[in-house]
């Protein structure tokens, strides 16, 4: 009998055994108590949290209402808003979406309202690298939030049932994080154990409080988050300090009681052979539990070690550490992050710190950074951590205090090289598209030669990315660089063209490409086009007056990175931004973004009994970014190859001599539209003649039709684009005829109005 089943008999709440991840537990949790509110936006490796809770709602197991934000800035002020009005608030994370939100957290600390945040812990870019280490978790230390680490996918919820009743504490009231580590406990399955009746959970959380100062009742105003001088802020942030100190006590009342209906303990250190370990590893979360086997082995042998793991670091618990370290002769801190420069990570000098206060104490402290980037553990490697102890407490001391574990020197031999020769210059210049400006209308001309001509020109990417069968996304950017004469350099923002084309030490591009997040593409390539220009200006470099900046977005990109996009078009940068619309964030596995149509289904808009899919319309991205007065904004796509060819020749134009240009290209995305790769462009065809996807451009803020269905007779019904896609077959269901025809009249109705400003030239 395992000691989880032991400790099921010893209780009264009936529990089920079951076989789960730490991203399965953290929502089975949340769905039991039954938050109010969820604002998330996907980010890899928690996206899978809202995910599994998006299916729960669709089978009806729970009614938290799911708000996908614009990106995790707008999530984290989505949860705020709604805690401040006194609702139970969830949320999810990992790394660049934590740093994203990461100025809001201290407002919401700092005006002392409650939630439950997972921090699904991973490494922060650059560059990107999406597995699990803490440098994230390293930036929560100083945000006023309570911290607990779970080790287990048990942990995860346990933790985060314990999390809402500390957060929820007249003593605390502070937010709390459950951390828990990307990959190895989010995503591996292990045995665990949850209540079978959550009404067990929601006895143990209690009633929602409401004896705050929320704004929930218009007859009695707040005022939230008022401006202070430094003395009251001085005594705001000593109360919150005193909370936070008081989240210890209450954590170890909260988990005493805890244990009474689930058999299960978690003291604030998890201490495993440390009484009387004269040498002891500290590690966070799963990490630690590699090093247990390790123990056992070196007592085999007579060596006195021990591993410590904290359940919980803030509050930090300096005096349970001190008792744990009393007779321990060397100590060996493993942290999977930095702090750079400082000689050691966070937690290294807040253990040195704690041990300070003992004046007895005269343990050895080592520090090694481990593990980045989901380097994996093994117990060879806590063995070589426990040698190192050892070989510190022999001598009395230690040789390199602080170092970093599992660095090699780099080779020569393996420096990156590029395997294909650069092309660049004349290799791009076709001759063969002329761009004229008619001075009567003040609009171009262009003339492109028969697309054949233009295959001679060479592709921009190479072959040997890894995207998906069918994919899409480089048929279409290819087909839009063949209307590109000469040099570009390309940004991409994080998304699968990126992340599919740029595996180091290897790279598809042939020409320059940088990278940055979603959130910022459009800016960044706007710092690096005017230093382009600047350097040029002042003699320090040497190149043509024709290189084209284009930014590259896709995979929801214009959601979280529309503000970005939206500034850079208003200081009317000379730069193309470019979206590949594939519907969805492809990117992080399919889940609904802005462009995603109405009653589509995707991993977070489910379909079942209590929801048939997306629940609002897409959004027109080129009609927002038309409203900025730039210069030029068009769509395309890949089937319909010459009106694509013609707007990129008219996009370089623009953004070479006038301003911003803004162009959006429908792509395909087989998995996860559910489609055959066969009807790629019978798909893409078809969403442009049943007039979803319309084809024009906008013109020195003058609208013009490129391809008119109704004019061409090849005007289809919605249906017969709807068909062809498993994410929208239960639309063509009876049930949901109702939805069909919402999204036939929205789709009427835009159409409608493109029509009208095509005939308007002041619309």
């Amino acid at each position: 009998m395992s000691i989880l089943e032991r400790d099921l008999k010893e209780v009264n709440a009936e529990q089920v055994m079951t076989f789960e991840s730490g991203n399965e537990m953290a929502a089975m949790a949340a769905a039991q108590i039954n938050y109010h509110i969820m604002g998330y936006f996907p980010i890899t490796p928690s996206t899978e949290v809202a995910q599994y809770l998006d299916q729960m709602k669709a089978r009806g197991e729970h009614n938290i209402k799911l708000i996908a934000a614009d990106g995790e800035h707008g999530s984290a002020g989505i949860c705020y808003g709604a805690a401040a009005t006194g609702a139970r608030v969830f949320n999810a994370t990992s790394a660049n979406g934590f740093m994203y939100m990461l100025e809001q957290l201290p407002v919401q600390s700092g005006t002392r309202f409650p939630m439950v945040m997972n921090l699904v812990t991973r490494s922060i870019s650059g560059p990107l690298d999406i597995r699990g280490d803490h440098s994230d978790l390293y930036y929560a230390l100083n945000t006023g939030w309570v911290i607990l680490t779970a080790r287990t996918p048990q942990a995860v919820y346990d933790m985060n049932i314990m999390a809402l009743k500390i957060a929820e504490h007249s003593k605390v009231r502070l937010p709390v994080i459950v951390a828990y580590d990307g990959f190895f406990t989010s995503h591996q399955k292990r045995k665990v154990a949850y209540f079978k009746d959550r009404n067990v959970v929601q006895q143990f959380v209690g009633e929602c409080p409401t004896d705050y100062h929320f704004a929930r009742d218009p007859k009695k105003p707040v005022t939230i988050g008022a401006h202070m001088n430094g003395e009251d802020l001085t005594n705001n942030h000593f109360q919150q300090s005193e909370a936070m100190y008081a989240a210890g006590e209450v954590y170890q009342e909260v988990v005493a009681e805890y244990a009474k209906i689930s058999g299960r303990k978690y003291p604030v250190l998890d201490l495993y052979g440390m009484e009387d370990a004269e040498v002891a590893l500290f590690l966070l979360n799963s990490a630690a539990e590699s090093a247990k086997d390790v123990v056992d082995k070196l007592r085999k042998q007579g060596i006195k070690a021990g591993v410590i793991s904290p359940n919980i670091i803030r509050p930090f618990p300096a005096e349970a550490i001190r008792n744990a370290l009393k007779n321990v002769k060397a100590l060996l801190v493993g942290e999977r992050a930095d702090s750079y420069g400082a000689n050691g990570p966070n937690l290294t000098h807040e253990v040195k710190s704690a041990l300070q206060d003992d004046k007895d104490n005269k343990t050895i402290v080592l520090s090694r950074v481990f593990g980045l980037g989901g380097k994996d553990f093994y117990a060879d490697d806590a063995e070589h951590f426990f040698e190192l102890a050892l070989d510190a407490m022999d001598k009395g001391y230690a040789k390199r205090p602080f170092d970093y574990y599992g660095h090699v020197p780099g080779k020569a031999e393996h420096v990156l090289k590029p395997v294909i020769d650069p092309q660049y210059g004349d290799a791009y210049k076709s001759g063969l598209i002329q761009v004229t400006k008619d001075e009567d209308t003040n609009k171009l001309k262009v003339k492109i030669p028969p697309l054949r001509a233009l295959t001679s020109k060479p592709k921009r990417i190479a072959s040997g990315h890894g995207a998906c069968p069918g994919c899409g996304i480089f048929g279409g950017l290819e087909l839009f660089f063949k209307g590109i004469e000469g040099d570009v350099v390309v940004l991409f923002q994080t998304g699968c063209a990126y992340v599919t084309t740029t595996a180091y030490p290897h790279t598809s591009h042939k020409q320059t490409t940088i990278h940055n997040l979603f959130q910022n593409g459009a800016a960044t390539l706007s710092g690096t086009l005017e230093a382009f220009i600047e350097l040029k200006e002042r003699g320090e470099i040497e190149v043509s007056d024709d290189v084209t900046f284009v930014m590259i977005t896709g995979d929801g990109g214009m959601d979280i990175g529309m503000g970005s996009a939206i500034g850079t078009a208003l200081r009317n940068h000379k730069l193309i931004i470019l979206e590949y619309d594939n519907e969805g964030y492809m990117n992080t596995g399919s889940q609904m973004s802005y462009s995603t149509p109405i009653g589509n289904m995707t991993s977070t808009t489910n379909v079942g009994k209590a929801q048939q899919g997306k629940a609002f319309h897409h959004k027109d991205t080129a009609q927002i970014m038309a409203s900025t007065n730039i210069p030029y904004v068009f769509t395309g796509t890949e089937a319909f190859p010459q009106d694509l060819v013609k707007k990129a020749a008219k996009a370089q134009w623009y953004a070479q001599n006038v301003g911003t240009v803004y162009g959006k290209i429908l792509i395909t995305c087989p998995l996860n539209w559910k489609s055959e790769d066969r009807y790629g462009n019978t798909i893409m065809e078809a969403a442009v003649n049943c007039n979803f996807f319309p084809l024009y451009e906008v013109e020195q803020g003058e609208t013009t039709i490129t391809y008119h269905p109704e004019a061409k007779k090849k005007k289809i019904p919605l249906t017969d684009w709807l068909k062809y896609m498993g994410k929208t077959k239960h639309l063509l269901k009876e049930e949901n005829k109702e939805i069909l025809d919402n999204f036939e009249q929205e789709i009427e109705r835009r159409w409608n109005r493109l029509k009208a400003q095509n005939d308007n030239p002041f619309l």
